[in-house]
């Protein structure tokens, strides 16, 4: 559950190194996961046509936030997005042996971390 009643307990004094972010963004993909989970009960808890639409929304927005963090892990840790990939890969080759690949994720379209920062160069 949240605990800021002190707003200022989540400051430091100093800047962090790369991986004190990324262990902070894991902590960050932790809390967008707990809200989802949240949402997704208040979701599921009311039978209010507004309250579910925008609940909704909400733990989507949530979603789509686990994945702008995550993007911004692999922009930190090559090494790290490398375990993702291979993670996503073994699910591939699971559907893939089990007759599911109409199950399989299409690659994102769009711009990733690295169009991104070749456009500002």
């Amino acid at each position: 559950m949240p605990s800021f009643a002190n707003p200022f307990s989540g400051n430091i004094d100093r800047k962090i190194s790369n991986p004190e972010l990324l262990q902070a963004l894991r902590l960050d993909i932790a809390g967008e996961l707990e809200a989802i989970f949240i949402y997704d009960a208040h979701y599921h808890a009311t039978d209010d046509p507004v309250a579910k639409t925008i609940l909704a929304d909400i733990r989507d927005e949530e979603k789509a936030h686990i994945g702008e963090l995550m993007t911004l892990m692999r922009h930190l840790d090559p090494k790290e997005a490398a375990f993702f990939l291979e993670g996503e890969e073994e699910v591939k080759e699971m559907l893939e042996s089990m007759n599911l690949s109409e199950h399989l994720i299409p690659k994102a379209a769009g711009p990733t971390v690295g169009s991104l920062l070749k456009e500002r160069t």
